[in-house]
């Protein structure tokens, strides 16, 4: 008897090991497409670059620290106190690590789920209880159980569901690296406008000292008998006048200084941002070619990564259409006798599979079939989009760099013109032959085409960084981490390489 139950419980056990064997073949088995970059348009070389010459590798790059292409020691440490303090780079960080955590939940998956609930109770059966058996019995139950499920990892429904994580954790890890290189382009692009504006203020300030000395030497002729009532108050009003431009330069010129205050973290109470009028116009930026925005965008990988996410979700609901295998044990040891529970007549055990199919459900999984491919659709529509966007980005600011530096060679000699017409007005007043509402139409023309002319530098700088923005601010594709999951902290420096 006893041979014959040995026998049965080789061939159980044989047929057990079978069964599992099985399933674990099955854990290979993967359905759903092979993931494929969506292929873009890429033109060989940018339309708007002109006569600029193209980035050869020895030339100098962008890098890390991309602001200090511009040489400004002042930009230079406001910009290394974004990573520290700014707050929306915080909350993008926050988000990165919310999808980490997101991919180790999943990840859970490939592992078993093992649970155990000790429990120790002592109970009495009634005297009046039918039958006879334990009628009036008293005893202990000590039970240590220990609870094993595990789904299969069949048709690879584990396996995409933690792909298509893991796309989502790395496209977090470039967003975080878009929202990098936004602060650090918004507080140079503050800065260089404040700059300009003290530019303007400085100009306009040299000019009210002018217009003083004007103002003076009129109601001296006036006394003397010189000039007019009319020519006093006509040098009066442009004094004025561009005493109220000045006023009006540090209401924009404060509202910039306070908004470096907030990207860098500080209360704009605590902050104070040193005037240094801009003087240099912006150093060449290293362009490269089309194809290279594909790697140095931090949005398109973003993007793209979105759109391999979606395409394991396109997977991940085609094995709806599969059995779902799940293999559960329970084993441990009980006793009526707390010291006998870990002796071997104590233990106790089972193991077991489980195939569930679904065989009808009125086109649900076909349903969430097609609304895993529109998904995927619309990712790879919205990535085409954002690689379309990145080019004319960088379009738009090379025109933009091109044009202005005409545009400054001209107004600079329009700004020599307006000088040399200031002084002849001036000569032809004092010689008595004009009177000085023409050397007031020429201070104005003058004053005119030197705002301008800072201006347009200004515009110079903010272009400059827009086009740096555009180009990816020095970031590539490769600091993406491979294993998101498990990589330690991501650098917060977007343009690390």
């Amino acid at each position: 008897m006893r041979t014959l139950q040995a026998i049965r419980h080789r061939s159980w056990n044989g047929q057990l090991f079978v069964l599992v064997a099985a399933m674990l073949l099955l854990a290979g088995c993967t359905v759903g497409p092979k993931y494929k970059a969506p292929s873009v348009p890429t033109p060989p070389a940018y339309k708007e670059m002109g006569n600029w010459k193209t980035a050869q590798p020895s030339d100098q790059n962008l890098g890390g620290n991309w602001w200090e292409i511009f040489q400004d020691p002042q930009l230079n440490a406001l910009e290394q106190q974004i990573n520290v303090s700014n707050q929306n780079l915080k909350g993008a960080v926050a988000q990165y690590q919310e999808a980490r955590a997101a991919l180790r939940y999943a990840r859970a998956d490939y592992y078993p789920t093992i649970g155990t609930a000790p429990s120790a109770t002592r109970q009495r059966y009634s005297d009046n209880r039918p039958g006879s058996a334990a009628r009036g019995t008293t005893f202990n139950d000590f039970v240590l159980p220990v609870d094993l499920s595990y789904q299969v990892n069949a048709w690879g429904r584990v396996s995409k569901n933690v792909e298509s994580y893991r796309e989502q954790a790395q496209a977090s890890a470039a967003d975080l690296a878009v929202v990098n290189l936004t602060m650090h382009a918004d507080l140079a692009i503050d800065y260089f406008a404040a700059r300009t504006l003290d530019a303007e203020e400085k100009l306009l300030q040299n000019t009210v000292a002018q217009y003083e000395q004007a103002l003076q030497l009129n109601e001296e002729r006036y006394k003397g008998g010189l000039a007019s009532e009319v020519e006093v108050e006509q040098a009066r009003t442009i004094l004025e006048t561009t005493q109220a431009q000045l006023v009006d330069v540090g209401v924009a010129s404060a509202q910039y200084e306070h908004a470096a205050a907030v990207l860098v973290g500080k209360p704009p109470a605590d902050f104070s941002l040193p005037a240094l009028p801009l003087t240099a116009p912006p150093p060449p930026i290293p362009v490269g070619i089309p194809s290279e925005l594909l790697q140095r965008r931090p949005d398109v990988a973003a993007a793209e990564r979105r759109v391999a996410s979606a395409n394991a979700q396109v997977g991940l609901a085609k094995t709806a259409y599969y059995p779902l295998i799940n293999i559960v044990g329970s084993g441990g040891f009980e006793s009526g006798t707390i010291t006998t529970l870990f002796q071997g007549p104590s233990a106790l055990w089972s193991v077991g599979a489980s195939v569930a199919e679904t065989i009808f459900d009125g086109g649900r999984r076909h349903a969430l079939n097609d609304e895993a491919k529109a998904a995927y659709d619309a990712s790879v529509a919205s990535y085409r989009q954002t690689v379309l966007a990145a080019f004319q980005q960088v379009e738009d600011n090379l025109a933009a760099l091109r044009v202005l530096e005409q545009e400054a060679g001209v107004q600079a000699n329009a700004v020599q013109s307006a000088q040399k017409s200031l002084e002849l007005s001036n000569t032809r007043y004092d010689g008595g032959v004009t009177s000085y509402l023409e050397v007031i139409t020429a201070q104005n023309a003058a004053l005119s085409d030197e705002v301008t002319a800072v201006d347009i530098l200004g515009r110079r700088m903010a272009s400059a960084v827009f086009l740096i923005e555009a180009l990816g601010g020095g970031w590539d594709r490769s600091t993406l981490p491979d294993r998101p999951e498990c990589c330690g902290k991501l650098a917060m420096n977007s343009s690390t390489r």
